[in-house]
């Protein structure tokens, strides 16, 4: 978990930007992926926030959540190739990284009753953005009907040396899933 310590305040920061004009007052809602979410009217735009944590003992011990769902928008932080106790896997190989964000990316998706069909936006983030490119062709597998909006941004370093992609996702539940 000692890896784990830089992606938490990634993750963190992202999830705090995405939210930070969301109203506080709020009441909160925590279901863990263990849980059965229990889904409510989508189109109310006051709908209580919905929080996924995929590892739960990682997102608590950092204090973040994977992902959050007010009314019919999913906000996925960044996935990165880690294990279930936070540490790096597939190291220097660009592709399995990629390949293991979208299976936690799939969960996550699961959990909401939602496929990558239902992603409007996809922001990849790289630290070589060669390698990306030749392994991008992967993501024909995940978006056959279409693809999301979003934007590929070559970056120096991500929270964890180890770490070559980090993927996240919005995505819009339509009222009828």
């Amino acid at each position: 978990m000692k890896t784990t310590k830089y992606l938490t305040l990634g993750i963190a920061l992202v999830a705090m930007m995405s939210f930070s004009s969301y109203n506080e007052k709020t009441k909160t809602n925590t279901t863990e992926h263990t849980e059965t979410a229990e889904h409510k009217d989508n189109n109310d735009e006051h709908a209580a926030p919905e929080y996924f944590l995929l590892r739960p003992e990682v997102e608590k011990a950092y204090g973040y959540s994977h992902a959050v769902k007010i009314g019919n928008s999913i906000k996925i932080s960044g996935a990165v190739s880690m294990d279930d106790e936070g540490n790096p896997t597939a190291i220097g190989d660009l592709g399995q990284q990629m390949k293991n964000c979208y299976a936690d990316l799939e969960k996550i998706l699961k959990h909401y009753g939602c496929t990558f069909d239902d992603v409007v936006v996809e922001n990849v983030f790289t630290t070589s953005m060669p390698k990306f490119l030749e392994a991008a062709g992967y993501r024909t597998t995940i978006y056959k009907n279409h693809f999301p909006t979003g934007s590929w941004l070559g970056v120096k370093e991500l929270a964890v040396p180890e770490f070559m992609i980090e993927i996240e996702l919005e995505v819009h539940k339509p009222n009828n899933k």
